[in-house]
Order: C-alpha cells, then structure tokens, then sequence
C-alpha cells in the first residue's frame, strides 16, 4: 500500500503508516504502562473536559462543517446484487484491525417466502456518514468530526471512550473498542482514499453492489451505478430517514425495506448474533 505519512493541517489525524486505526492499536499498546500508572488523575481531567464540553450546546458546529474541498462522498447498495460472501467485511476487518465480535460493516440475511417459493435478502450496512450526523453533536471531548468530503470521522488521539456516540447512532454503526474503550466506526478508508484508492471493501466485493465516490463529480462510481439504477426505473431508497440525519447511502433492491427493522439502534451495534440461522427468518423476528 502506498505510504500515507502525512499530517493533515488541522492537527485532528496523523498518519505514521498506511492506517489511522492501526496506528492508534501500537500507540495504545505502548502506552498501557503509562496509562494504568496515571489512570486517577487523567479520568478527573477528562471529567472536567467532558462537563465543560457539554455545558457548551454550540461546540459541536465546527465539527459538523467538512473541509471545504468541494467533494460529497457517498454510498450506493445495489442489494439486488449482493448474495452474502462477506467479502466487505473480511477486508474491512483486514484493513482496519478490527477485533473478533466486533464489525464496522456488517451484512444482514432475511429469508421470504415459503417453499418451494423461497428468496434470501442480504443488506450490506456500515455508517451512513449522516450530514446531519447526531454522534457528532453528542461527542463531549470533540473527537467525531467531518474529514473530507463530509466522512464522518474519529480523532484517535483525544477520544475519551464517552460512548454517548453509540447512543445516539440510529444505524448501529459505531462500537467501543473492548481494549482501548474508544469509538470505532467507518472512516471511508480515507487513507485509501487520499491515496486515489477506494474503500477496501468495494474492489473487494465480487458482485460490484458497492459503490463509493464523490456525489458531486458525475462521472464518479458512485454517480454512474445511481444513474443507471434510476435509468431503468429502480427506486432508490434510504434508510430510518424519519431521523431527520440526512445519511450518504442510497439502496436499491427491496432488501433495505425488507431487513431494516432487523438492524441495531440507538445504544446497539453489529453483533455476531445476526449471523444465527434461526434469526433469518421473519417469522422469528
């Protein structure tokens, strides 16, 4: 992969190898001595912090304005497509170092129909990089913010491992990282990215039912694959918009209908749980 060892001007990322998620597992490991020796007096510090944070209804705005870069980044599911390999979620898993119980995307089955008239549905799901995103104004030390293109991000370096962010999610897309107790979720791989690549799970997907660019270029994937779903007349579809979060995903397929009342919520993450063959089946819901 192409080195990434560069620092973003506002500070919020550094990027020592090729992922900020990887970075921040070894800096954390290196750290656990100093970090159980000074534990009493950094909790009563970020204590303060996260009271003061929050008394300040108005600190969350920046953090919710992208850098101004003239980009949209978003997402198209064409779930007709997909037939549940799990490929996106090995990659992803791969690329991010993301521990076992524990996803930042996650595909979830539905069986319909009754033999010998039997369908499966699959439902490829991760953040929704919300522009309106509730974690952002929930976070009290500042970590989640906007990075390019309007990704929903995590700064590593000052999360405090408030959880609030999960709470407010309503897609069940970010989980507390069991050893270091920080938010994790999907970044849109912009290490990838900047690099001119894409998230490693779309050229991982055999079916192509994902697709990620700039919304705003015409001629990104992303834009493409959305024109040719709405030029044969396909619904496009998003999901728990009542939430007001305006998310980047579009669907196409029935699935996103289908399996969205399966999907965690608030205060809930993926879980291996969805992977259980007695939970495909509606009936059992």
């Amino acid at each position: 992969m192409t080195d990434c060892s560069k620092r973003e001007q506002s500070g919020r990322y550094r990027f020592m190898d090729s992922n900020p998620r990887r970075d921040f597992l070894k800096k954390a490991a290196s750290a656990l001595p100093i970090v159980a020796a000074t534990a009493s007096n950094e909790a009563s510090a970020v204590d303060e912090k996260n009271e003061a944070d929050t008394q300040d209804p108005q600190s969350w705005q920046g953090r919710m304005k992208a850098p101004d870069d003239g980009k949209r980044y978003g997402w198209f599911v064409d779930t007709r497509r997909c037939f549940g390999c799990h490929a996106c979620e090995v990659s992803c898993k791969s690329e991010n170092d993301v521990p076992l119980g524990n996803y930042i995307r996650q595909t979830t089955y539905l069986d319909k129909g009754k033999y010998p008239e039997v369908a499966r549905l699959f439902l490829p799901m991760s953040c929704q990089h919300c522009e309106d995103a509730p974690c952002i104004k929930v976070c009290p030390c500042g970590a989640l913010h906007k990075e390019a293109g309007g990704t929903v991000a995590v700064d590593y370096d000052i999360c405090c491992g408030h959880g609030s962010c999960v709470d407010a999610c309503p897609y069940g897309a970010i989980y507390m990282d069991p050893v270091a107790s920080q938010a994790v979720k999907c970044h849109n791989c912009y290490h990838r990215v900047e690099s001119g690549m894409e998230p490693a799970c779309v050229p991982t997907c055999p079916a192509e039912a994902l697709n990620f660019g700039d919304l705003n270029d015409p001629q990104s994937r992303v834009s493409q694959a959305m024109k040719r779903a709405k030029d044969e007349d396909v619904e496009l579809v998003q999901i728990r918009v009542e939430k007001e979060t305006k998310p980047r995903m579009w669907f196409a397929g029935p699935a996103a209908a289908e399996i969205e009342k399966k999907l965690p919520r608030e205060g809930e993450s993926y879980r291996p749980e969805s992977y259980d063959i007695y939970n495909w089946k509606e009936e059992e819901l």
